[in-house]
């Protein structure tokens, strides 16, 4: 079993006996030992995957590393973000997903109008089982706990992943304030509701329908 763990705030280190992962392709900055790169079509889904990105318009390219010692991955200096999966789906922005362990099973899973307020199409990415997944962020991410009858609504361009039986719907933030320029200027947001974790950053992506 692949073993993640941060080397600052920045880097990933992933040790491996034999294991592999997956990675964001061009994100492995050193290693030591023995290591083998692959690169995977669609995303690690094959060609169902690379079909389905296509028609999405989501875009991952993704590398395969194998071997024995230890594997380090950057991307962008951004902050790294561990996530434990014991079963559950985690549902990441794939420019937010750097590294899973070769275990976990990724796809893409239809957002709706959630992907077009971000600007990032219809469909997410999602990873299902056990194991370790490292997310970025711009900045370090906080974890916000979704609860019955307490709804959380985030910034598109805020959001990076959630976890949990969490549902989705957006909402409008503009008011009559907004327009004369008292508002926030947040015209979408997404809120969600039940019971989950989600992780947002504390810096905004460019997103359609973001400031009004």
């Amino acid at each position: 079993m692949a073993q993640f763990r941060l080397q600052g705030s920045k880097t990933l280190a992933v040790d491996m006996t034999g294991d592999g992962v997956k990675a964001r392709n061009g994100s492995m900055v050193a290693y030591s030992g023995q290591m083998s790169f692959k690169k995977l079509s669609g995303g690690g889904d094959g060609l169902r995957g690379m079909v389905t990105r296509r028609l999405t318009g989501e875009q991952m390219t993704v590398m395969e590393v194998k071997g024995q010692g230890t594997c380090y991955f950057a991307d962008k200096a951004t902050e790294i973000n561990l996530v434990r999966l014991n079963g559950e789906t985690l549902y990441v922005e794939s420019d937010n997903l750097l590294c899973t362990e070769g275990t976990l099973r990724t796809g893409t899973t239809f957002t709706g109008l959630n992907g077009i307020s971000s600007g990032n199409g219809l469909f997410t990415t999602k990873v299902e089982g056990s194991g370790w997944a490292a997310v970025t962020s711009k900045g370090p991410a906080i974890i916000l706990r979704v609860t019955q009858g307490m709804p959380l609504r985030v910034d598109p361009g805020a959001y990076v992943a959630h976890t949990g039986n969490l549902s989705r719907s957006l909402k409008s933030g503009a008011g009559w304030t907004t327009f004369i320029g008292e508002g926030g200027g947040e015209a979408v947001q997404v809120e969600f509701s039940g019971e989950g974790l989600v992780y947002v950053q504390p810096s905004e992506k460019l997103t359609v329908g973001g400031d009004v």
